[in-house]
């Protein structure tokens, strides 16, 4: 069989992008010239919009202090170091991610926790900023801080400490911080924080974390005793059990908690962190629902509302769970990291920016947020 002929300019264009991209400082922007989606493959796809989205935060996001979007508190700061820092490691000394952090680490309270003044998300803003100083800690400088963290996190849970039995659809869960009822966003976070800093499967708080996830789902199981467990039974996530329930996809005629994209990958996601097997009704439950709902165009059940929280959530629960192809319901193959890959290019602005044009709820009309959420993602589709 012949070897195909690939045209100079191409091969050439191809190998030039591979190459700036591996020796190309942070502070330097590319001038390889921005080739269409159908243009180059995959990898050199994902790393092409990595340079621009990277280049965008550097050039355009940041602010003078350090921050990005600092008005909204330390966590969009926080996500765009691990954006930068997840797709090139070596960065970690570069003035961008330096400033950037010393801005997170203005936000280090004597509590133990990482959060704005005054901050009502707490758990959230703490979650994210350690991921940030893990990233970042190659030499312990953030040791200390990180060890503070953990303690902080670990009193936020709802269990005994707080007088929550392990009947209570609260328990085991992690709100915003403000003492309002957890959810499985903020539970999630939590998870991967504590597994970030250390926390094995068994960790006890891991383990509580799991309780209120599995009530989370719609799922009829020994591990979910709530009473909206089989008024979908779908197998997928909703947001939460604790305090009457609810769903940000609203509710079934017969009052169940509609199941979601974005929460049901962040479902998968934490219940593999706590090492639920893979054969484990739960996760195959998960899967069915994932498969029965594969989509890049929408957040399942929610439109576009999310959509880059949910691409972010998708990338790290699909890398998680260790899957390479999804076969949809009707029996088609996915390459998930390919297909990723080329949505998020299609939807990148000329600036190397990402928004979400559709829906700004969550914030995701906020260029430096949503571009994290995109760079985040396309570190998990190398």
């Amino acid at each position: 069989m012949s070897t195909p002929q690939v045209a100079p300019f191409r091969l050439l264009s191809l190998v030039c992008l591979f190459a700036v991209s591996a020796v190309l400082p942070l502070g330097q922007s590319s001038t390889v010239r921005a080739q269409q989606p159908s243009e180059v493959s995959a990898d050199a796809q994902r790393l092409q919009s990595v340079m621009q989205g990277i280049d965008y935060l550097r050039n355009r996001g940041q602010a003078h202090d350090g921050s990005f979007s600092g008005q909204t508190g330390s966590a969009v700061t926080a996500l765009c170091v691990s954006a930068i820092l997840q797709n090139r490691p070596k960065a970690i000394n570069d003035p961008v991610v330096v400033k950037a952090l010393a801005f997170v680490e203005q936000n280090v309270r004597e509590d133990g926790g990482i959060y704005a003044k005054g901050s009502k998300h707490r758990n959230y803003e703490t979650c994210v900023a350690v991921q940030a100083f893990k990233d970042a800690n190659q030499d312990g400088r953030y040791d200390e801080i990180l060890t503070a963290a953990d303690k902080f996190l670990r009193g936020l849970q709802w269990d005994e400490g707080e007088g929550v039995e392990s009947s209570d659809t609260a328990y085991g869960g992690a709100g915003y911080g403000n003492h309002n009822r957890p959810d499985l966003s903020n539970t999630a976070f939590m998870i991967e924080a504590l597994k970030e800093l250390g926390a094995e499967a068994d960790d006890p708080a891991i383990q509580k974390a799991l309780v209120f996830v599995s009530r989370t789902q719609n799922l009829e199981s020994p591990a979910n005793d709530t009473p909206f467990a089989a008024l979908v039974n779908d197998g997928g996530f909703y947001y939460t059990p604790a305090a009457g329930g609810q769903s940000q996809a609203n509710q079934t005629a017969n009052g169940g908690l509609r199941s979601y994209g974005s929460m049901t990958y962040a479902g998968l996601k934490s219940m593999i962190y706590a090492g639920v097997d893979q054969q484990d009704p739960r996760v195959q439950a998960a899967m069915k629902f994932i498969r029965d709902n594969y989509t890049l165009e929408t957040n399942p059940g929610m439109g576009a509302a999310g959509l880059y929280y949910y691409y972010h959530t998708f990338a790290k629960a699909l890398a998680a769970a260790d899957v390479q192809t999804l076969q949809d319901a009707e029996g088609n193959s996915h390459d998930w990291r390919k297909e990723l890959t080329a949505i998020l290019a299609e939807n990148q602005r000329d600036d190397g920016s990402w928004i979400n044009a559709e829906n700004e709820r969550w914030m995701e009309s906020d260029s430096n947020l949503v571009t994290a959420y995109a760079l985040l993602a396309l570190a998990h589709c190398k």
